[in-house]
């Protein structure tokens, strides 16, 4: 007798008849069949109530044998419950290993249904026309295909250990090199900072070197004017004098006072110095960073000017048209002034823009912020005081802040692009030249009364166009 088969008889010595599981308590009926103690009495209990069979108190049929048993006689098999236990201990007596339908080894192997089988089973209509090999055939079989999927797995699992290990390279070599740009960056703005320390220093002394020499002109203009006032005094006094006398002393007399007079008119010309400042304060690159905040700005057509005409470069058409005469004017809309407010309003924030200005003859523009319920139907001076701050340009092209009293911000030549800078949290509105980066004014307050919009202004219709965006403003002749 084989292992197997050997191992198949110590099964059904300890698997009970009732639930065909291995015992447990087991107990021996006076006829000498085994049962769990819970199986066979469950089994009498179930008898109890049928009708026809033969009563006799105490006792009942054995299941196996129908030969009646009193229950009182019922003896534990002690052996039987040690045999149970090493049948559950057992590795080759599991459930598992055994057909479930008829308790029979699965030594067979269904190719059709891919599960193991009994002998029964092989004989049974649902196996009879399939495929079977003995079950260590087959796991030989299986073992070949295992191998071969376990070698090809072996050879991903390399494939990708290797991609890791680039993965991990690459992931290295990336941060090696973010940490070498993070020390260029460092090392590039403490260069800056030392560059624009440099630059601060070197406009400090063009600066003062430029105020001192301005200065030391204006004290020797002071002081000819002084002396030239004291020798007009001094001639006043004389011809005053010479008034006074004879007719005929003062006639002999008058060419030598005219010469003096001329000759001092000579000697103490009229002087005018200019007072522009030619130290432009600029920073290097601050432009650059003021565009970090560009906002999209706007000029909102139904806050224009009835003459201001709005065309829209992308749409390719007019955003605004002359008026009807006899139609209604929004309360939104300027009727005082070529003028127009951005779309947006602002109220907290850093905000930058831009506007092109081509330019002609005498203009006359303004530029800047201005609160969002300024006047818009009356003239009104555009200072700080009225809700307006901004930079405009008068005639004779001297760019103009209208802080009163006027503090000029004087140019050579206007602007062929101005930047606006509104930070509301610090109260200050900056104009920058684009061109050059040059800072031409900044207003400074407390905080803003409120909420803030873009202000555009042209003064007459010859002053000329300006570009904010895509949108291009010129007023109607």
């Amino acid at each position: 007798m084989d292992a197997v088969e050997l191992a198949r008889k110590l099964q059904e010595e300890a698997t009970c008849s009732i639930c065909l599981d291995y015992f447990t308590d087991p107990v021996m009926t006076t006829c000498g069949h085994n049962f769990c103690r819970e199986c066979i009495q469950t089994s009498w209990e179930k008898t109890k109530g049928k009708k026809g069979r033969k009563k006799q108190k105490g006792s009942f049929p054995c299941p196996e044998c129908r030969e009646v048993s009193p229950q009182r006689n019922l003896r534990p098999n002690r052996l039987l419950t040690k045999v149970a236990e090493m049948a559950r201990q057992h590795p080759g007596l599991h459930k598992r290993d055994l057909c479930q339908a008829h308790q029979e080894p699965l030594k067979l192997f269904c190719q059709e249904d891919q599960i193991p089988i009994c002998v029964v089973c092989r004989e049974a209509r649902e196996h009879r026309l399939h495929r079977v090999l003995p079950v260590e055939e087959a796991v030989q079989e299986y073992k070949l295909k295992l191998e071969e999927d376990m070698g090809y797995l072996r050879e991903e699992m390399s494939k990708t250990e290797k991609l890791q290990a680039q993965e991990e390279q690459t992931l290295a070599e990336w941060q090696d090199r973010v940490k070498e740009r993070r020390q260029r960056i460092v090392v590039e703005f403490e260069k800056v900072a030392l560059f624009l320390v440099e630059e601060e220093r070197r406009l400090l002394q063009a600066l003062k070197e430029e105020e001192e020499e301005t200065a030391a002109r204006l004290r020797d203009s002071k002081a000819c004017l002084d002396q030239q006032g004291r020798s007009l005094d001094l001639l006043l006094l004389q011809l005053e004098d010479r008034s006074q006398r004879e007719p005929l002393r003062m006639l002999q007399d008058m060419k030598d006072a005219l010469a003096r007079k001329n000759n001092l008119s000579m000697q103490y010309p009229e002087m005018a110095l200019p007072m522009v400042l030619k130290t432009v304060c600029r920073v290097p690159g601050q432009i650059e960073i003021l565009k970090g905040f560009q906002e999209d700005v706007l000029p909102d057509p139904t806050s224009a000017y009835p003459y201001l005409l709005l065309y829209e470069s992308r749409q390719r058409r007019y955003l605004s048209h002359l008026p009807e005469s006899s139609a209604p004017q929004g309360k939104d809309r300027f009727m005082a002034y070529p003028c127009a407010v951005g779309q947006k309003s602002f109220s907290s924030g850093r905000h930058y823009w831009e506007v092109g200005m081509n330019l002609t003859g005498d203009a006359l523009w303004a530029l800047g912020v201005c609160r969002d319920n300024v006047s818009r139907k009356d003239r009104v001076p555009k200072s700080p005081e009225n809700g307006f701050w901004v930079v405009q340009l008068s005639k004779g092209k001297k760019p103009l802040s209208t802080v009163p009293p006027p503090v000029p911000v004087t140019l050579v030549e206007p602007p062929s692009y101005m930047g606006i800078f509104l930070d509301f949290e610090a109260g200050e509105v900056s104009f920058y030249s684009v061109s050059d980066g040059s800072h031409l004014h900044t207003y400074s307050e407390v905080t803003f009364p409120g909420p803030l919009q873009p202000f555009f202004c042209l003064g007459a219709p010859k002053s000329g166009q300006m570009v904010i965006s895509t949108v291009t403003l010129w007023v109607k002749g």
